[in-house]
């Protein structure tokens, strides 16, 4: 007879959580991960200026300097047009993962590539990167550094032969602390972690990527400075006005996302149709960014300095309107063709644009309502409600108004949410034929007991049987494929199935011997009352049996027996609680 052993061979105590020594292991591990994503970051900001002085003032300097005071007539527009076809030739030769948001591919690389990312990758995201952006793309470093800090940790784990759970905890604690060395923003990196790139939310993956954020901030004075990146004066509103109006910006923005996210995707699809190889659709999109560029020279790069002027509230109204409609059409083209940059740095300039833009009819500083507008578009296109909020303070250094950015960000989650059935984000996985649900609930197979769901006193037969009887038994009175065997006070004994009868009956031979005799060497597959219905599925999934005894520990003794169909019950009454109404009232 074939059984299989179990893995389930004593009770075994339950806790809150599965955390183990090696969550210890990973937290050491994230440590040498947040020095390299902080010195990542680093790096990055300084290839996007010595690219930036390249392009624009033809030296070789890694001092920060802007576009704007280049004036270089017509070449403006060629400039941004060689940068793309820069970008082209390295994803055709060197890596086409280089292409696009950085975000995305993380994501993908977690879900669906068991969190491997190579070394090419991480050095030519960054490089593509410092050129798409040098070269004037309108883009932010936020997303190739995501990518790069997350190849980091990922290349670290694969060194050291870890796990896929342990190769993503490290791969994003990678991403969480490269966001950190660029903004200075260790809680909004958490925070980013945990809403979109962690899909749990567990000890073993939160202590690691906390450890590396901290790590990395704790080396960005040394690296990139200290203090908040976009600081303004302070505000004074009254709490109902900071409110409302923030909540007003906060929905108007999330329309704006969701425009913004709509028209990305249409505008890729339009360079999808081009009749030329894809390598040449970032220059083509170059040539709009210079364009554009002529219009307002604002438009392009990475925009930080318009960051600051929007919350200092000493941009003029037509350059507020210029940035809301050029950069929008510059970064969508840009981006759709298929260049490398970010998306987070954008974002903000348009968000903040359209909060000063409504600043001129709501009380306060301009900055203040730039400032929700930031929350609020970074909250509606990348799903991320906490993230916004605590963004937005960060960066500013205004965490007294907290509660107005988390207005702001959770109305624009909100509309995004309603009208738009996937993020910025995770649309470009989808078109890949990836569906996400970036909803987490406890799964009902985690934390119901086998106690809960099995069959109470199942039918079993006796070990004293003789294997005649058992294959006369199979074939005229079984209802289920398999039975428990048990022996004096209902001891499980093993498992028999119709697999087995029949074997037996065309074997012949040995008929009259009891059963129990064939099944004394046979390890059983078996859990007790209190085991998390989860385990006794994946001691299915080990083992091939689909009907698994319930034994009590102290005794032995068989109580019940939980199925495949049991399991499936669970569910059904998980998702009857989420959508059955009835009336009720108090009882007892």
């Amino acid at each position: 007879m074939s059984l299989h052993s179990t893995s389930a061979d004593k009770a075994r105590p339950l806790g809150d959580h599965s955390a183990d020594l090696r969550m210890i292991m990973l937290t050491a591990a994230a440590i040498p991960v947040g020095i390299g994503a902080a010195l990542g970051a680093w790096l990055l900001i300084r290839l996007i200026a010595i690219a930036t002085n390249l392009f624009w003032f033809g030296r070789l300097s890694a001092s920060p300097t802007d576009i704007t005071s280049a004036h270089l007539g017509l070449l403006m527009v060629a400039i941004p047009a060689i940068g793309g076809l820069l970008i082209g030739l390295m994803a055709r030769f060197g890596s086409e993962k280089i292409k696009g948001h950085g975000i995305p591919e993380a994501i993908e690389a977690i879900l669906y590539g068991e969190s491997r990312l190579s070394l090419k990758v991480a050095l030519l995201k960054p490089l593509s990167s410092a050129i798409s952006i040098g070269s004037g793309g309108p883009f932010g470093a936020e997303g190739p550094i995501i990518m790069t800090g997350g190849a980091i940790g990922s290349l670290f784990a694969q060194r050291f032969r870890l796990s896929a759970a342990e190769r993503k905890t490290l791969l994003v604690a990678g991403a969480a602390a490269g966001m950190t060395g660029i903004f200075g923003t260790p809680l909004a990196a958490i925070l980013l972690a945990i809403e979109v790139l962690l899909f749990e939310w567990k000890p073993r993956s939160f202590v690691p990527v906390v450890t590396a954020v901290l790590v990395s901030f704790a080396c960005r004075p040394m690296l990139l400075g200290s203090g908040s990146l976009f600081p303004f004066p302070a505000v004074a509103l009254d709490w109902w006005q900071a409110a409302s109006g923030s909540l007003v910006t906060g929905i108007l923005a999330g329309l704006e996302a969701a425009l913004l996210s709509v028209a990305l995707y249409k505008v890729e699809d339009l360079f999808h149709r081009l009749p030329v190889h894809w390598f040449w659709w970032p220059a083509l999109g170059g040539i709009v960014v210079g364009l554009g560029g002529l219009i307002d020279a604002h438009v392009l790069g990475t925009g930080y300095s318009n960051i600051q002027a929007l919350l200092d509230g000493s941009m003029t109204l037509r350059v507020v309107l210029a940035l809301l409609v050029v950069k929008a059409i510059v970064w969508l083209i840009a981006l759709g063709s298929g260049t490398s940059g970010g998306v987070l740095a954008p974002l903000l300039i348009l968000g903040g644009a359209l909060g000063v833009a409504l600043g001129q009819f709501l009380p306060g500083p301009a900055g203040f309502w730039a400032m929700a507008g930031m929350a609020g578009i970074m909250s509606g296109a990348m799903r991320a409600p906490l993230t916004g909020a605590f963004f937005a303070v960060e960066v500013t250094g205004h965490f007294t108004d907290l509660p107005a950015m988390t207005a702001a960000s959770v109305g624009a989650y909100a509309v995004s949410v309603l009208i738009m059935r996937r993020s910025i984000l995770t649309e470009k996985i989808a078109r890949r034929g990836r569906h996400i649900l970036q909803e987490y609930t406890v799964d009902p197979l985690d934390f119901l007991q086998a106690d809960q769901v099995m069959t109470r006193d199942p039918e079993t037969l006796p070990g004293d049987m003789p294997i005649r009887d058992v294959v006369a038994f199979f074939a005229d009175h079984a209802t289920h494929r398999s039975y428990p065997v048990v022996g004096k006070g209902d001891r499980l004994l093993g498992l028999v199935s119709r697999s087995d009868a029949l074997r037996w009956q065309v074997e012949g031979g040995q008929l009259d011997i009891p059963l129990a005799d064939i099944l004394s060497d046979a390890s059983q597959p078996m859990a007790y009352r209190h085991s998390p219905i989860g385990e006794v599925a994946d001691l299915m999934v080990e083992t091939g049996i689909g009907r698994v005894p319930i034994v009590d520990p102290a005794s032995g003794k068989v109580v019940g027996i939980l199925s495949r169909h049991d399991l499936l019950k669970a569910r059904g009454e998980r998702r009857r609680a989420e959508f059955e109404r009835e009336r009720g009232g108090a009882t007892g």
